[in-house]
């Protein structure tokens, strides 16, 4: 099924009931003209310069009603080069693009819809994206430099979720879910393709239970991954929530996981629990942590919000058993418009008003649209993951500020064999275990009301636990930008540094120039 399918059929759907549409399309250009010297990021000795031209045309897509929801933006990159093929190309590792080390065209786009189809009763979710992705924990970071296949691929992925809500009374609420999802986009270096099913229905407490609060969950998944074999994960959550006062309540939770993999040992089961509070002491302010048990090992959760007139924090823990793929649909990156949307809700109580105000925002001040996270790397694996992540956004004056930390540890837990054709079996052994530290900060000063001055610092480091190898990415941008009517032009300087996976280390300074324009 074509990636955007899924969309098509519920706009069909959608498109066919008696609701007011509101569609915005708004198309986009960008031009963006880089030196650098470096552009196949190999070892210093076998770098070449080169001059790339890019133009990317796109549009954004919105629609805000009642009953629909869509929100979708789609570019075409195209790719222009001063220098013959044969100097960029060389040493394109861990690169899939046509020609190894760069790329001449490549296609973005991201798109959510959700839609009521029968009026409080039956709904739909879908999604599509296609954007890079990092093969390896081992190498060079995904940044701006579009034309480059160092360490990366393009990953595509589509769902379609119906699903029905019911109310019984004032006892409980229903929901029963269906979902067909697909990602892929790297067979031809080993990530497999995979379609899944996933059948999710849960129930909980209505508002006659004021004191006690209770929940049940049961979530079947059906994987089916080609040559590579199929794999499966059920899991039966239960939960109690005891209202001590307005602000502070116990939890408890409990339930029994099982999965089943290909290769050696071929899946996992248990039981699990654990046991924590819930705090708001005011509006502003939320805290949520629990610790118990679980087949692989102790385990806990913690979500801890706040905000004030010039700030909004997040900090976040897990201890999970995911996938790669998992983590494609459900992105883990922390997305800088949510942090504005909290900063921004008291002054614009209207979301769909404080959703234009913070796009706005964002694109005045240059603020990346998410902020980075561990490294997602390709592998066809189950992986028990432990993430820690905080964030903050600042707000003052001439002055706005978005920093991020995150610490994460993964340990597969099925066979490495899956990911031989993927990494070969030397790499593969490397991410048995892997952990990753870093942190960005982002800083833009106003300079006038059209000008802004903008700096950017990020460092990222990948463990090889079970091997004792490191690699260090580092990524330093200094840039300016200013409006003129609906085109933002910047300039930036940006230097690079870092480490290949046993191939030495690799530096690049560039320098670049762009033209952005809304029509």
């Amino acid at each position: 099924m074509p990636v955007l399918t899924p969309l098509a059929v519920a706009v069909l759907l959608l498109a066919a009931l008696p609701a007011h549409a509101d569609w915005r399309v708004t198309p986009t250009l960008r031009v963006v003209e880089t030196w650098t010297d470096n552009v196949n990021l190999t070892e210093d000795e076998l770098a070449y310069s080169d001059l790339i031209t890019q133009i990317s045309p796109g549009f954004r897509l919105s629609n805000q009603t009642r009953r629909l929801t869509v929100n979708a933006s789609a570019q075409l990159h195209t790719f222009a080069y001063l220098h013959d093929s044969d100097k960029r190309n060389r040493d394109g590792s861990f690169g899939d693009g046509e020609n190894g080390g760069v790329s001449s065209v490549r296609r973005s786009y991201r798109a959510n819809l959700r839609g009521e189809l029968a009026q409080d009763l039956l709904y739909v979710d879908a999604t599509a994206s296609r954007g890079q992705q990092n093969i390896s924990a081992f190498g060079p970071r995904i940044t701006n430099d579009q034309y480059s296949n160092a360490n990366r691929t393009d990953i595509d992925t589509w769902s379609i979720s119906p699903y029905l809500l019911k109310n019984f009374g004032s006892t409980a609420a229903g929901q029963l879910r269906f979902t067909r999802d697909s990602v892929g986009g790297g067979d031809n270096i080993g990530f497999r393709r995979t379609g899944g099913n996933t059948l999710l229905a849960s129930l909980v407490n209505g508002p006659a239970f004021r004191t006690v609060g209770w929940g049940v969950t049961y979530t079947k998944q059906d994987l089916n991954g080609g040559r590579y074999g199929d794999s499966s994960s059920e899991m039966l959550a239960t939960n109690l929530r005891y209202m001590v006062n307005g602000r502070f309540s116990l939890l408890a939770n409990a339930g029994y996981d099982r999965y089943e993999f290909e290769g050696l040992g071929g899946g996992e089961q248990g039981a699990n629990w654990s046991l924590g509070f819930a705090w708001t002491p005011s509006s502003r302010t939320s805290l949520q942590a629990t610790a118990g048990r679980h087949f692989y090992g102790n385990t806990g959760n913690l979500m801890a919000l706040h905000r004030s007139r010039h700030t909004s924090w997040n900090v976040s823990y897990n201890d999970v058993i995911t996938t790669s793929r998992q983590q494609f649909t459900l992105p883990s990156t922390i997305d800088t418009a949510g942090l504005l949307d909290r900063m921004f809700s008291t002054a614009y109580p209207d979301p769909v008003v404080r959703a234009q105000v913070v796009q706005a925002y964002i694109d005045q001040t240059g603020l990346p649209p998410s902020l980075s996270d561990s490294i997602n790397y390709l592998s066809n694996r189950f992986m028990r993951q432990k993430r820690l992540q905080a964030s903050m956004v600042y707000r003052k004056g001439r002055s706005s500020a978005v920093l991020s930390a995150h610490a994460s540890d993964r340990s597969a837990i099925s066979d490495q064999q899956s990911d031989s054709p993927l990494l070969g079996s030397q790499q593969g052994r490397y991410s048995d275990n892997v952990r990753q530290r870093g942190f960005e900060a982002n800083y833009t000063y106003r300079l006038n009301s059209r000008s802004n001055l903008t700096a950017r610092y990020d460092i990222d480091e990948s463990e090889s636990r079970d091997r004792g190898y490191k690699s260090t990415q580092r990524v330093f941008q200094l840039g300016v930008s200013r409006r003129f009517g609906e085109t933002i032009g910047s300039v930036d300087l940006r230097r690079r540094s870092g480490d290949r996976f046993n191939a030495g280390t690799y530096t690049e300074n560039a320098i670049s120039a762009s033209l952005f324009k809304t029509f």
